[in-house]
């Protein structure tokens, strides 16, 4: 019993962000924010940044402004340079960010692309492929990597590497 006392207990807020997602895809955008918000509040602007990273991540994309939305978006990958500022490579969050970062800089483009701030949006769109670059070839990479090429083409460029000069003329 005194051994199993000493160990650490599993860390709970991953799951608990888990289950507010699975509630913001089933449709309740308001109710994952407000649930999302709490558990905000419980970890704290200076809780572990893997959990800050992920919260903010997934937290963005329930606001209703453009401009909340990249609030949370930034706050995501200030705690994402945390975590891989903070930690060994080799320690499990620091993997799991660096998986993240093609998302983060990709919805960092979208939102400054939607605030018509189309330079930083072609930065962070940049930013995002390079870091995609790392992804492996299944279904997740694939699908940042296949939303990277939808958000160059809105941007338009034809989202093949080096292509980042002015957007191409339409004849």
């Amino acid at each position: 019993m005194a051994e199993r006392q000493g160990q650490a207990a599993p860390d709970a807020v991953p799951t608990r962000i888990g289950q507010v997602v699975m509630l913001h895809h089933a449709g309740d955008r308001e109710e994952a924010r407000h649930r999302f918000l709490a558990l905000w509040a419980e970890i704290g602007e200076h809780g572990d940044p893997l959990h800050r990273c992920t919260l903010a991540h997934y937290l963005a994309d329930t606001q209703d402004e453009p401009e909340d939305e990249l609030a949370w978006d930034l706050r995501a990958l200030t705690a994402a340079e945390e975590v891989a500022g903070d930690r060994p490579a080799e320690y499990e969050g620091t993997v799991a960010v660096r998986a993240l970062y093609p998302s983060l800089h990709l919805n960092l483009a979208a939102d400054y692309l939607r605030l018509d701030r189309p330079d930083a949006a072609r930065t962070h769109l940049r930013r995002a492929r390079d870091a995609a670059r790392t992804l492996a070839d299944d279904r997740y990479g694939e699908g940042v990597r296949a939303a990277i090429r939808r958000l160059a083409l809105r941007l338009g460029e034809d989202g093949t590497p080096g292509s980042w000069g002015p957007p191409r003329q339409r004849p």
